[in-house]
């Protein structure tokens, strides 16, 4: 913000997984997409040496003095903090105070990245308003979210939600290192968000996954060392399976049963047409392997899902690291209408279509 009398307003979105639940802190990629449901960071010059963010949502107004940043390192969870660290690695460092109002219409803890939404908009804000060494753009704003929103609080998430936030439109994101994407043009008709009203479990359901996962994947990597998990097939995993201990073969199935369903989910969407019927299929095929290999779904949404489908949409699956939350359904769109009543009928708080939609922006005010 060179000019400190000028307001800047940020547009961050949420995002919806189609594809890849669960996969990218294992270094395999996953499709995802930016929805248009929204934070919005007003901000403008308060002429103090604070920062006063407010947060009328949740009636909650925090103030961060300039001068007492590096004295608030906490274990806790806090991205406003965090965010601002590592902002710092790349020379924006807050020279004035701001006043910011940060509203939105995101499902909060429903698995659609609130949070996320939340970090992207804060560093993307940041950056807007002092500048950095870098050169700024959707990348740079997309690692730092992840290096403030994972790797700063010790989380056991990945890059999927930053990333699609940052980016926007429908994005495949291949997770190993060096991290590389293909934006898709955002041609998905028919998609409809229903929300359980179910509070999700992040943290503690993606600790229990994770790491049930990596350990049934490096106890096959010591005794084959052959394997390797980009390129495994089904029936590859299957005989793989057979070494490890019962517990450990639920994890180690859905990793490369969901991997090899986002492998072809890929293939469609580099079609010229897309198979709207085949896309729904597949994200039907993730839900049963995230419902019953990984048992992260829920009955109500599993509930809505399925009155959903009987009412003649082409497949559906619970989004977010599970327990709760929101599922996604992709419907003609003549159908919206019915599938929306279904999904209502079957429990649902909430149901309506969305669309894939741009990723973070500063907005002309």
């Amino acid at each position: 913000m060179n000019d400190i009398s000028k307001h800047i307003q940020i547009r961050t979105p949420a995002r919806v997984c189609l594809f890849g639940d669960h996969q990218d802190y294992l270094g395999l990629p996953i499709i995802a997409g930016a929805i248009n449901r929204f934070l919005q960071f007003h901000a403008t010059s308060n002429n103090e040496d604070y920062l006063e963010i407010i947060m009328p949502d949740i009636q909650s107004t925090r103030y961060i003095y300039l001068n007492e940043i590096h004295k608030h390192k906490t274990n806790e969870i806090d991205f406003l903090l965090a965010g601002l660290r590592v902002v710092e690695r790349v020379g924006c460092v807050p020279k004035n105070g701001l006043k910011v109002t940060i509203s939105g219409t995101i499902p909060i803890n429903a698995g659609v990245s609130s949070s996320s939404a939340f970090t992207v908009g804060w560093i993307h804000l940041l950056l807007g308003c002092f500048g950095a060494s870098k050169k700024i753009n959707s990348e740079l704003i997309a690692q730092l979210a992840y290096e403030a929103e994972v790797l700063e609080h010790h989380s056991p998430g990945g890059k999927m939600d930053q990333y699609t936030i940052a980016l926007g439109g429908l994005i495949y994101l291949e997770t190993k290192e060096p991290t590389t994407f293909q934006l898709f043009t955002p041609k998905l008709k028919g998609l409809i968000l229903a929300e359980s009203g179910i509070s999700k479990e992040t943290i503690s359901t993606l600790r229990n996954v994770r790491s049930m996962a990596q350990e049934a994947i490096q106890k096959v990597h010591e005794s084959n060392k052959g394997f390797n998990l980009n390129n495994c097939t089904v029936s590859q995993a299957t005989v793989y399976s057979k070494e490890l201990p019962e517990e450990l073969v639920p994890f180690f199935m859905a990793a490369i049963e969901n991997h090899a369903i986002t492998k072809e989910a890929f293939t469609e969407f580099q079609q010229e047409v897309w198979n709207h019927e085949k896309l729904g299929k597949l994200m039907y095929n993730h839900q049963i392997v995230l419902r019953d290999r990984l048992q992260v779904s829920h009955p109500t949404i599993d509930k809505m899902i399925e009155a959903a489908m009987n009412t003649g949409a082409y497949g559906g699956k619970i989004v977010g690291s599970g327990g709760g939350g929101c599922a996604v359904i992709l419907a003609e769109e003549k159908k919206e209408a019915q599938v929306v009543e279904a999904l209502m009928k079957a429990g649902a708080k909430a149901a309506y279509p969305i669309h894939l939609t741009e990723g973070s922006v500063i907005q002309k005010t």
